[in-house]
């Protein structure tokens, strides 16, 4: 459907009563959605072209502070405007809120109107084109582990975070019953989202008490992106409408297992699968040899990106299916990476580094171009490993933002796919994480040492 007759049916839904609100949405760093509420009267008429946003979007944290060190923004220089321009193919409903519809934009340059290099969105389109370029199209999936709490978030921070209690008081790995007292969240969560067009594909209780995962099925890798952010949002929106509190934290409790983000990923070329060849035992193509051993190859260099935060890091830890080593194995839950469809046409790698909490448009950009790079440099894939990969003698993934940091800066691999400019940017946003934690008592320092130190 083209612009106009997307905007004509937008206009008749308005005019109907059907659609009074339109959300304009952008991601930020953190992978959040973030804009503006249009009536969407005014949407129509003209709004839809373009509309502005502040800068600092792009260069702020978690709290939504203002860090220096940004060379795109500063004090200095004014925090000006950024245009955030929708793509209207992107427009959708947004079942879960009253009369609502929402769109994704690019963000551009207000001077120049070129996209601004270091936009999650303007990341992943340059690996995506990268690939068109060289005959392939990037196919991927994302797995969203999230945890569900009692009380509400206005409950849960009034109180300080603390007393935590989750939905359920048991492993619900596969659990029927124990997610039967949960589909008050998970049902609505489901139809909601299939009813804006993410193919979802199914929910289930995960590995822990209180925490579920919700599957979507394969698309084009910024299909993916979109559907991830989107998905995410409406989780926490849901259970807000229902009272619970929901958190995409990849490690809230140390005796707690964390939550991943696990994310699959293939190449086609003419709409057939390129990783599948027949002839090969485990029906890999030789590009897809190459691909997994850019991943392997370059996964110190992009970690970063699936794992930006201090707790990022306290999910990996050996005997709880998060990994810890830079190994692929067939189908091994305790491998880095892990082949999936042995031997079918569906044959692809998952990536089961990336926590909960990673933006899914830089996760996918950094894995792309590490792939890439392997196809373009002829790496050679090592044999796979088999048995418990927590042991081994394998490099080691990043153990802490700070070495996550050193590597994205130092990364000659992903300055030439993205830019000094974008590597520089996402070195200083891990700097600012490290700067604010280094800051700050925690409780634990405070309980260990305030009598017997």
């Amino acid at each position: 459907m083209g612009n106009d007759a997307i905007l004509a049916d937008l206009k008749a839904k308005f005019e109907a009563g059907e659609v009074d609100t339109v959300l304009v949405c952008m991601v930020d760093m953190q992978g959040r959605l973030m804009g503006k509420r249009f009536h969407a009267g005014h949407f129509v008429a003209g709004a839809w072209e373009e509309t502005h946003c502040c800068n600092y979007l792009l260069a702020t944290d978690l709290e939504m502070a203002t860090p220096d060190g940004y060379s795109a923004t500063s004090w200095e220089r004014g925090y000006g405007d950024y245009v955030m321009k929708p793509d209207l193919s992107t427009l959708r409903p947004v079942p879960w809120l009253e009369g609502t519809a929402m769109v994704m934009c690019d963000v551009l340059d207000h001077h120049t109107h070129e996209e601004v290099p270091h936009a999650p969105r303007s990341i992943l389109k340059k690996q995506v084109n990268r690939l068109k370029a060289m005959g392939y199209d990037a196919m991927c999936a994302t797995e969203l582990e999230f945890f569900l709490f009692e009380k509400s978030f206005d409950q849960i921070r009034k109180e300080g975070f603390r007393n935590l209690e989750p939905i359920s008081g048991y492993n619900e790995d596969y659990h029927i019953l124990q997610t039967t007292k949960e589909e008050h969240v998970m049902r609505p969560i489901r139809n909601h989202l299939w009813n804006a067009g993410i193919p979802v594909e199914n929910s289930k209780g995960e590995a822990e008490t209180g925490q579920e995962e919700l599957n979507i099925k394969y698309a084009p890798a910024m299909d993916t992106a979109e559907y991830h952010s989107i998905a995410k949002n409406a989780v926490k929106e849901i259970a807000w409408q229902h009272g619970h509190a929901a958190t995409f934290l990849p490690k809230w409790h140390h005796d707690k297992v964390g939550s991943s983000s696990h994310v699959h990923q293939s190449l086609w070329a003419d709409g057939k699968p390129a990783f599948y060849d027949a002839a090969d035992e485990l029906g890999m193509s030789a590009l897809m040899k190459s691909y997994m051993a850019g991943l392997l190859k370059y996964a110190g260099d992009y970690t970063y990106f699936m794992a930006p935060y201090i707790n990022s890091y306290k999910r990996f830890m050996k005997g709880t299916f998060a990994p810890t080593r830079i190994i692929w194995s067939v189908d091994n839950r305790t491998a880095g990476f892990r082949l999936c469809g042995d031997g079918t046409k569906a044959v692809r790698v998952e990536c089961r580094i990336p926590g909960s909490d990673m933006n899914p448009y830089l996760a996918m950009a950094g894995m792309l171009a590490a792939g890439i790079a392997g196809i373009e440099e002829s790496l050679e894939l090592q044999p796979p490993t088999t048995g418990d990969v927590y042991q081994g003698e394998t490099g080691m993934i990043p153990g802490n933002l700070r070495a996550a940091r050193d590597a994205l800066h130092g990364s000659a691999m992903l300055r030439a796919a993205m830019g000094d400019e974008v590597v520089d940017h996402y070195t200083r946003a891990a700097e600012v994480e490290i700067e604010e934690f280094e800051r700050v008592v925690t409780d634990w320092e405070v309980a260990r040492g305030f009598e017997r130190a």
